[in-house]
Order: structure tokens, then C-alpha cells, then sequence
């Protein structure tokens, strides 16, 4: 068996609102969906988001969600690996998204800026935004540091033990997965509990169980995870 079979975990499915636990994030999530529709409604006023939290507490689930929502053609997503061309404003566009905000380069930030300024001047567009951090401590040119803080600022708060159960049991339906009760407390007790670490397990664990013609159970996951190959996975055990 290669190294590349077990770790090639194939296309996940689409990131939706549908998809996404919300925890104690119900009025942000309540906001941001209705950023697309009709603009009678109340939510939809407000058009200018910035999220923010740790790394895999779903922001860009929820940025990718917001832009699969608007439809084909009608929004863009941007961020520190996309080109300066991903920042232009476009007036056929509805919504704009903007990841990891604190990671732009220099020119990134100007383009970033200039885009946001776009946006304000055209009414039919919304504009969201993610970093790790809150506006008020981004390491950003200044100007596009207050642009950020200019909206809505929420911080993405994270799922507790059993929203992230939920999260790995609802994952692994979208995927087809047959998932044993007691493989996701497992998983949570003995590996790094962001969610990001958290999928990239199961994602192993499926693939691990088409090979081995089994279902995902305990004694599966045991054995994967004693398997040598699993040194290469990203996921570091932690037996605290």
C-alpha cells in the first residue's frame, strides 16, 4: 500500500450552510445566510462581515458555504494564494470573500482595500472577511484594518464536545460513511481536537476502510492508526 493511496483523500463534499454545525454561532450564521436573499429582509441590510477565529472553527466552511449559496457566476473567494485578479471588483458580482485576511501580502492588502472601497460604492454587493484575529489587532496596512472593523465583527466561537460528535457523525453521512457510535469520543480523546485535524482523520479512516474491504469501527481505527504509514499524516496524537 503507497503513502500516496492513504492519504489521498479525494474531493470532500461541497461546503454548505447545510452542513455546518452552528453551535453558539446561530445569529451569525442567521446573518450571513441571509445575505442572499430577498432584500426585504431584515438580516440583509447589513452586507459588511468580518469572522474571526481559531484555525478550524469553520470560517471558511462558511465562506465557501456563502459563495456556493450565491450560485455560478455571482461570487468570488480570495485569499492569500489567489492571484491579484481575484481582488478586482466586478459589477456582475453579488458577494465577495476575502480568507484569511491576516496572511494578505503587502500588495494583496492595497488590492484588498481598494475592493472593499468598490464594494461600499455599489449596494447590491456584500463583502465578507476572515483572519484569526480581531480588526483591531490584524497586522495590516492600517487603512484596510479599520476597513475590516467597519461592519460586522464576529468572533466564530467553537463546538463544544458534543457539536463536534455531531460535526464528525454529520461529515461522515455526507460521505457515505457507516460511522461506529463510538468512534467519534475516540477520535476527540486522543488526537488534536480542531475540527480541521478532526475531518482529515475520518477522511483517512474511509479511505483506510475501502482498502481493507471493513467497516469503520473502533478496532479499525485502532488498527489504522498503528499502521506506520500513519506517521505521515499531519494529525499528531496528543495523550494528555
Amino acid at each position: 500500500m503507497s503513502r500516496q493511496l492513504l492519504l489521498d483523500f479525494g474531493d470532500p463534499p461541497s461546503a454548505t450552510f447545510d452542513n455546518f454545525i452552528t453551535g453558539a454561532n446561530t445569529e451569525l450564521v442567521t446573518r450571513l445566510a441571509a445575505l442572499n436573499e430577498a432584500p426585504g429582509n431584515d438580516y440583509a441590510a447589513e452586507r459588511f462581515f468580518y469572522l474571526w477565529g481559531e484555525a478550524g472553527n469553520g470560517r471558511s466552511h462558511l465562506l465557501h458555504a456563502l459563495c456556493h449559496r450565491a450560485g455560478p457566476g455571482r461570487a468570488r473567494l480570495a485569499g492569500p494564494c489567489a492571484s491579484l485578479a481575484a481582488f478586482e471588483f466586478d459589477p456582475a458580482l453579488a458577494l465577495y470573500a476575502i480568507d484569511d485576511c491576516d496572511m494578505l501580502s503587502p500588495i494583496q492588502q492595497i488590492a484588498a482595500f481598494n475592493l472593499f472601497n468598490e464594494i461600499k460604492a455599489h449596494p447590491h454587493c456584500a463583502f465578507v472577511a476572515t483572519g484569526q484575529m480581531p480588526p483591531r489587532l490584524l497586522k495590516v496596512r492600517e487603512d484596510l484594518r479599520t476597513r475590516l472593523g467597519w461592519g460586522l465583527v464576529y468572533q466564530l466561537m467553537p463546538l463544544d464536545d458534543v457539536g463536534k460528535m455531531a460535526a464528525l457523525t454529520r461529515a461522515a453521512q455526507a460521505r457515505g460513511i457507516a460511522l461506529a457510535a463510538d468512534v467519534p469520543p475516540y477520535l476527540l480523546a486522543h488526537f488534536r481536537r480542531d475540527m480541521r485535524t478532526l475531518i482529515g482523520l475520518l477522511d483517512a479512516l474511509d479511505r483506510f476502510s475501502l482498502e481493507r474491504h471493513r467497516p469503520i469501527t473502533l478496532p479499525l481505527l485502532r488498527a489504522m492508526l498503528s499502521h506506520q504509514e500513519m506517521t505521515t499524516l499531519t494529525a499528531t496524537p496528543c495523550f494528555e
